[in-house]
């Protein structure tokens, strides 16, 4: 058979088939079940119940099993045609039926539903359906108001994708950049560990920095205990565990002698022992070695990471790590010394995130935080945050008789005001402008003017003639603690001041400072009087802050200067004795230092380059020697 005699075949049953359906379609529409009642949907037949028996609650049971029966049969011979006539026409049917029953299921349940919103609202029209409405309004009130309190964000809240430093430089300099850069630290770093791969292993993801592959394996010698919880905080605390007792007992041995090499020999066997990676840090810092610097603090916090509790989580803001524990003081000092890192590489939105992160874990703020965190914010261009957290910070709304945010909000209203020229009336009535902001804080700390024209430094004339004029020529308020803050801000952000727009805005406003001081000097003794009670205390509160560790400056030290970072003292004796160093080749006996001491140690201390022992004496003082360390 041919294939068009085949297709031909196929067409005519089909056309038989069609014929054949009409037929029964015809038949069924002359039956009497579909004259009284079109096809049912079994599925309606489950409301239909409840229907018939709201309505007709006195039919008896037998009548209405028969009437369902019934109604079954109809719907099934129904259905069946439905389905043998089309499958397009029963999609139609099922689709209009299930609208019409979701329709009536819904107005029926509508009803009571809204009758329960009615009753259980708390609106002031439902106030009838309450019987004491006037002694509930003000307890839900002030409920409601410390469960928005409780709930609202925090602006301590650190941003972890922030955190990320590479995040920030890919975002200044471009990805094709930065990816550049990281292959050619790749290179290097895996030259470093050729011959390593068979002890290769996979390193934690952390939020703090991000590993190396070339970093040790984390050995546990770290772990956080949960406290308690108070007044809404979760109080942790670092513990040290047992195998990194005798770790600490030859970090203090070494540190007694001021054994640097002692201390870089714990790191061999101990890689993430703290206090050894914190001592080396400041030894790669004042050799100039800021890269290893950076990478021992990293590999800290690293190490201080991957011992947190499963239960801490410092990015809401929520968990304190009270410095008042000894174990909790090297996360303060590795993160003040990362924050200060990120903001020689320009990533100081990083560096803010990081300086929120600090102001959170201790709300006494032991590293001074809060003379930092406006700096970061206004280079990172944070300003909106920068006024939100001034309001929000334990809500008290003080922090502006502080020098550093008196000076600050005043910027930070200045480049707010360029970027929402077209303000609301209402929003301007409340928020007083920038150069009043800045008239305030002149008043309230004239001798930062000075201080500021001689750091940044402001060389014109109007500078001499501002400076000359009584109100701004003293450099002292008679408070040790406000003088001592206003260093610290000089020396944090002087390099801000250095921007023409902000030496117009001083400029304007000191000169308008003066006039208002010429006509009644009335302002200035008010102002005298908060800056009295505000900073009352007659000794320096702030002396534990040191101005050097707010400097962008890096330090650094001569070799020949370095003998007295960590040393043993005596070998600094000669010295004092007019700099005249024995010559063990005179045939002397050996030296103090070097007699009844380790030689493993010895070997290590003769590294380094300021170190000198001088050459081997004849074979008596030899044998001497010798006999003095059997």
């Amino acid at each position: 058979m041919s294939v068009r005699l085949l297709k031909r075949v196929l067409k005519e049953q089909e056309l038989q088939q069609q014929q054949h359906h009409d037929e029964s379609e015809e038949e069924e529409g002359e039956s009497p079940y579909s004259g009284t009642r079109p096809a049912i949907n079994p599925f309606d037949l489950l409301n239909d119940d409840d229907v018939d028996q709201e309505n007709e609650p006195e039919i008896d049971d037998e009548m209405v099993v028969g009437n369902n029966h019934k109604q079954e049969l109809s719907g099934m011979k129904s259905m069946a045609g439905a389905i043998s006539t089309s499958n397009q026409k029963s999609k139609k049917k099922k689709k209009k039926k299930s609208k019409t029953g979701l329709s009536s299921v819904t107005n029926k349940v509508k009803e009571p539903f809204d009758d329960m919103l009615d009753t259980l609202s708390l609106d002031v029209n439902s106030s009838r359906h309450q019987p004491c409405p006037t002694k509930t309004k003000p307890e839900t009130s002030k409920l409601c108001a410390e469960f928005v309190k409780q709930c609202a964000p925090s602006a301590l809240q650190v941003d972890p994708k922030c955190l990320n430093p590479e995040n920030e430089l890919r975002r200044i300099f471009g990805s094709k950049v930065v990816k550049s850069f990281e292959k050619s630290n790749q290179a290097s770093s895996s030259r470093q560990v050729i011959g390593g791969r068979r002890g290769a292993h996979h390193t934690r993801r952390t939020i703090l920095v991000s590993p190396s592959e070339h970093w040790p394996r984390w050995d546990g010698s770290l772990s956080m205990e949960f406290l308690e919880t108070k007044d809404g905080y979760h109080h942790f605390r670092y513990v040290h565990s047992s195998s990194s007792d005798q770790a600490q007992r030859t970090f203090e041995a070494a540190k007694a002698i001021h054994d640097l090499n002692g201390i870089a020999s714990i790191l061999l066997y101990h890689p993430y022992h703290l206090d050894s990676l914190v001592t080396m840090a400041d030894y790669f810092k004042f050799v100039g070695e800021n890269q290893m610097s950076a990478d021992s603090i990293a590999k800290s916090l690293y190490a201080l990471e991957c011992a947190w509790h499963p239960t801490f989580s410092p990015l809401q803001a929520n968990c304190q790590l009270k410095i008042c524990h000894e174990t909790n003081k090297p996360l303060f000092t590795t993160l003040f010394t990362h924050m200060k890192n990120l903001d020689r590489r320009g990533c100081h939105r990083s560096a803010l995130e990081v300086c929120k992160l600090l102001l959170s874990l201790d709300l006494d703020d032991p590293m001074g935080a809060m003379f930092c965190v406006d700096y970061f914010a206004l280079r990172a261009e944070e300003y909106a945050w920068l006024e939100w957290f001034s309001e929000d910070y334990k809500s008290d709304n003080s922090l502006w008789l502080f020098p550093n945010f008196s000076y600050s909000l005043a910027i930070c209203r200045f480049y707010l005001e360029r970027e929402e020229p077209s303000k609301d009336a209402d929003t301007c009535a409340t928020k007083s402008n920038s150069a009043d902001l800045m008239k305030q804080a002149l008043m309230l700390h004239p001798s930062v003017l000075k201080k500021l024209v001689a750091k940044v430094p402001l060389k014109d004339q109007a500078w001499t003639n501002i400076i000359k004029h009584v109100f701004f020529r003293s450099e002292k308020t008679g408070s040790a603690s406000l003088d001592h803050l206003i260093n610290i801000y000089v020396e944090k952000s002087y390099i801000i001041w250095r921007l023409p727009d902000l030496q117009k805005l001083l400029r304007v406003s000191a000169l308008q400072v003066i006039e208002i001081l010429e006509h009644s000097t009335s302002d200035a003794k008010d102002w005298a009087c908060v800056r009295k009670e505000a900073f009352s205390s007659e000794n320096n509160e702030y002396g534990h802050l040191l101005v050097s560790d707010f400097s962008d400056t890096v330090p650094t030290l001569p070799p020949e200067n370095l003998q007295n970072f960590m040393v043993d003292p005596r070998m600094r004796e000669p010295e004092r004795n007019g700099g005249q160093i024995a010559n063990p080749l005179d045939g002397g006996p050996a030296p103090r230092d070097v007699a009844n001491r380790n030689a493993l140690a010895v070997l290590f201390e003769s590294m380094l380059p300021w170190v000198n022992y001088g050459g081997r004496g004849d074979g008596g003082n030899e044998e001497n020697q010798v006999n003095e360390h059997e």
